[in-house]
């Protein structure tokens, strides 16, 4: 739990990947299954949220940190002005509601989300809170989705 707990940290504000691979961590915490990934869950968010915190701390140079978000940049569709533009709309329409809503997307680099609020708001409890909710809806989208695959295939 303590290494669910550190990606999460690091994926909020350097590390560029999806933060859904928790979900098939390999553990076996004498629970049932829905109190297992309850509980990756609970503590990748938490994880989520304190690095979302620190990244709202330091400012916005690691938004431009690894490989994969300098190729998202120079690509063809430049994916990445899309979603900070898009979230900054987000952000002033909804606050930290729409931070929330934003990291709620499955498989999308949520740094982007994370600096692009964290340049527009100052209150680092409302802050922490939207990123952990958002957090957790991710999970939950992404792991009905894949049970939903699994139902059909």
């Amino acid at each position: 739990m303590g290494i669910i707990f550190i990606y999460s940290f690091l994926i909020a504000f350097a590390l560029p990947g999806p933060s859904e691979v928790v979900l098939g961590v390999p553990l076996d915490l004498g629970l049932p299954a829905w109190g297992q990934l309850g509980s990756i869950m609970i503590v990748s968010a938490t994880g989520k949220a304190a690095g979302s915190v620190f990244a709202f701390h330091i400012g916005q140079e690691a938004k431009q940190a690894g490989p994969l978000i300098r190729w998202l940049r120079r690509s063809r569709w430049n994916i990445l002005e899309w979603s900070e533009k898009r979230s900054v709309q987000l952000a002033q329409q909804y606050g930290y509601a729409g931070l929330a809503i934003a990291l709620s997307v499955p498989f999308f680099p949520d740094t982007i989300s994370i600096y692009a609020f964290a340049a527009l708001e100052t209150n680092y409890v409302r802050f922490a809170i939207a990123t952990f909710l958002g957090s957790l809806g991710r999970l939950l989208v992404t792991a009905g989705i894949i049970g939903w695959l699994i139902t059909i295939f």
